[in-house]
């Protein structure tokens, strides 16, 4: 009898230390948007679409406004966010891309810490065992899929499922990627809409648009959704909840470019207890940073050789600034024709470097594909409007060196690049991208060539194939 109670004393005993140590460390929630074009949302001044899910969070968290992607393109920016690496030393500096063997992501720093690591919906990494996540049901992780469908009943098992482990989840929606089908369009009259400056502006771009308009909607209650489920479960109060964005839209100007629309994204990070409500920050941050941040929450030490450094200390109110410079990078190859383009960007100017402008810019998805036909009309329509005709021009033909002053010129219109008095800026930001580079092992154009295909084998005569 003696013995027996002992041991129910040293399980119970254990059972609290296990509920101290849950306690003192966070839950980590991190909801993932597909393609987001930061500037619809209400919290961050868009006039389109009610987010009403997304503004209360940053209501209740901290917005910031200069989160950059350091790649325009979803398994580079992916595989960027979980590894705490840029692309190139991650591996996967082009779309479809595996990171190199051995690259380690987040469950590999989380888990020794104590945490259960999963993801539902679109992961869109590979391979495996670099990204071992365990696998939650509920989202729909086909990102060109007809609908994007879920529940939110795995979410609650993995979230309760051992009360005495603190968890980390990554919500990967696939809204609002394309072929948008998904909401309510007709509430979202194209002639109603306002549009970015940097898109020309056509009937059938403003039908894409509204499409696109209702999956923003859709988002909003998902992630109304994912948050009320956090909150039934009574974890709230303990979770680390971020809001990321993804990269632009895939409209012209956005998506698969360094223009800031494609890499300028959202995140709204809530910590009830650390972050002030309603904060809102400027300092400079890369997806690449998330990662780090984690493992500081979760009372880890992250390692050195990450790129990504951890912005905890913004977070919390600590210090203001995070980083001096951003960097972007783009390999055009498997999405259209080589164009390497490279950025920096500090917090008044950023510089683009074409790398290879001699052919037009070309981007399959936007001007083959085409889904929604707007690419076509507004090419029709550009060579008898000249309103039409220059956004298009500047997406498509672009100069070695582009030079923005941001702080003033947010959307990027007007190239300084050769203006006498910015040369010292210009010739400080080119040596210190070039640094970068070199630091990564990013050869520029070498990186983004056409990958040869296998020749095709002729099919031997009374041979099966």
């Amino acid at each position: 009898m003696k013995t027996s109670l002992v041991v129910r004393r040293v399980v119970a005993g254990a059972l609290l230390l296990g509920s101290a140590v849950a306690a003192s460390k966070p839950n980590i929630l991190f909801i993932f948007a597909d393609d987001l074009a930061s500037y619809e949302l209400g919290c961050y001044g868009g006039q389109n679409v009610a987010t009403p899910n997304l503004d209360r969070l940053a209501a209740q968290g901290l917005r910031c406004t200069h989160m950059f992607a350091s790649e325009a393109m979803c398994v580079p920016i992916r595989s960027s966010l979980y590894t705490g690496l840029f692309p190139v030393r991650n591996g996967a500096c082009r779309n479809h891309e595996a990171v190199k063997p051995g690259t380690k992501s987040v469950p590999h720093y989380l888990e020794p810490l104590g945490y259960r690591v999963g993801l539902t919906g679109k992961v869109h990494v590979r391979p495996k065992e670099c990204f071992p996540f365990t696998s939650v049901p509920g989202f729909e992780p086909n990102c060109v899929a007809l609908t994007a469908d879920y529940k939110v009943d795995g979410i609650r098992r993995f979230m309760t499922q051992n009360p005495q482990q603190p968890f980390c989840l990554f919500v990967c929606s696939t809204l609002p990627h394309a072929p948008w089908t998904v909401g309510e369009a007709a509430r979202f009259p194209p002639d109603k809409l306002k549009l970015p400056p940097i898109w020309p502006d056509t009937p059938e771009l403003r039908a894409a648009f509204s499409k696109y308009c209702a999956e923003v909607e859709a988002l909003d209650r998902q992630v109304g959704d994912v948050l009320k489920v956090l909150e039934e479960t009574g974890a709230a109060q303990n979770t680390l909840v971020f809001f990321g964005g993804e990269q632009g839209a895939q409209f012209p100007g956005e998506k698969w470019t360094l223009f800031a629309p494609g890499v300028n994204s959202a995140l709204l990070v809530r910590w009830p207890g650390h972050i002030k409500a309603g904060a809102v920050s400027d300092a400079l941050v890369e997806y690449e940073d998330v990662l780090p941040t984690m493992i500081a929450a979760a009372g880890g030490t992250p390692p050195a050789e990450l790129d990504g450094r951890s912005f905890l200390p913004v977070l919390t109110g600590a210090q203001a600034a995070h980083r001096e410079f951003v960097y972007g990078i783009h390999n055009n190859v498997p999405e259209g024709r080589p164009y390497p383009i490279r950025s920096i960007r500090s917090r008044d100017y950023k510089l683009i470097l074409n790398l290879a402008p001699e052919q037009p810019y070309h981007e399959k998805h936007v001007m083959d594909i085409d889904r929604e036909n707007y690419w076509k009309a507004t090419a029709a329509a550009a060579a008898r409007d000249s309103a039409v005709a220059r956004p298009l021009d500047r997406y498509l033909k672009r100069p070695p060196v582009e030079l923005y002053s941001v702080s003033k010129d947010p959307w990027e219109l007007e190239n300084l690049a050769d203006r006498p008095e910015l040369a010292a800026t210009r010739h400080e930001l080119e040596a210190k991208l070039h640094a970068w580079m070199k630091e990564q092992g990013d050869t520029g154009v070498a990186l983004d060539v056409e990958q040869p295909q296998p020749a095709k084998q002729k099919k031997k005569k009374g041979k099966s194939p």
